[in-house]
This record gives structure tokens, sequence and C-alpha cells, in this order.
């Protein structure tokens, strides 16, 4: 299965979208979507499904947080982690640890459901893709347009029968920054 991750469209379609994003079942938006005519332009690609970002209006009705369930997989998504897409990155990097920062570390991962294997987030326009205590961290990155000077992407993410994998795509002619391909195997870490 399929599905097209995007984030932090900020009012704006971007024409190349419905290519890369071609054959997904479903479309994941995390957030700071801008007017729903995003939304509904989106939808022209595949069902979308959206959570409410920091600058979203209330009147979307978009909820906060979503739960969804691709073939055995729980994927979790929110606009903003509850602590910086940096620590994440510092956590998955010194895996396994202890003391203080594993104590945080913790705390962090209990805010999430215990059976998610995918978090899904957006907010910082910054691409991430990290795996940490067994879950996939998962940030498309900005689809909007070109804002501070981070690179604008989508992404996708193929549940298979032996895993999940995470992909970054360039929205731009070229970006050798984004982060490279991550598995997440479907037992563990």
């Amino acid at each position: 299965m399929k599905i097209g991750v995007v984030s932090d469209t900020h009012g704006y379609f971007d024409r190349r979208l419905p290519g890369l994003l071609a054959g997904v079942e479903e479309i994941l938006h995390a957030g700071d979507v801008g007017p729903r005519e995003v939304l509904d332009q989106i939808a022209t690609i595949a069902p979308v499904q959206a959570v409410r970002g920091n600058v979203d209006s209330v009147s979307m009705e978009l909820p906060p947080t979503l739960t969804r369930r691709y073939d055995g997989i729980e994927v979790h998504m929110l606009h903003e982690l509850p602590r910086a897409q940096s620590m994440v990155r510092e956590w998955a990097q010194a895996w396994p640890f202890t003391g203080k920062q594993a104590v945080h570390c913790e705390q962090f991962l209990r805010s999430l459901p215990d059976t998610c294997r995918v978090v899904i987030f957006g907010h910082s326009h910054e691409p991430c893709l990290e795996v940490l205590a067994g879950k996939l961290f998962f940030n498309p990155g900005s689809a909007g347009k070109k804002r501070f000077s981070l690179p604008r992407c989508c992404g996708l993410l193929d549940v298979l029968p032996e895993g999940v994998r995470a992909t970054i795509l360039s929205l731009e002619r070229y970006n050798e920054d984004l982060p490279a391909e991550v598995w997440l195997p479907r037992g563990g870490s």
C-alpha cells in the first residue's frame, strides 16, 4: 500500500504533487493546510486525511491528531511533536542510552500511542526520517511556497508485508540535502 504524505502547504497547491503522488491510495496531510481548497485540490489525487496545524482555523473542523491503520501498521499523525524535532534526531542517533536524557525520551515516547509504528508530523518545515525505539518519525517537510532556506518536499510511505519504507521527494529541481530513504521492518526497529 502506497500513501502520500504532505505538510505545511500554507494555502499553496504545488502542480508537481499529482505527478509525484500518482498511484497513492490515500494522502495524509500533517497540518498547516491553509484554506479548504488546498485539501480539495489534493483530494483530486487520492482521498486525503488531515490534522489541524497551528495556523489552521478551527472552523475547518480538522482533528488535532489522527490514527490510521494500514495493513496492520498503525500510523499516528499530528502537526507538532511535543518535543523539538532536533531532540528526536539526537535521541535516535544515541539510542539506546541511559540517564536523564533517557528519562526525557521515555516521557516523550509515552506521549504517543503505544501501538503506533509510524509518527507523521510537520510544523518545522524540515524533512525528517528517524527511527527511535522502534517507531519511524516522518516529517515530509513543507509542500508550500519556499520559506526559510529549507527544501520544499513531500513524502511517500510504502506499507509492505515485510515493513514500512519512507521516502522524501523533492518539489524542487535538485536537492542533495534531503534525508535518505528509511526502512522499518514490521517486527522491530
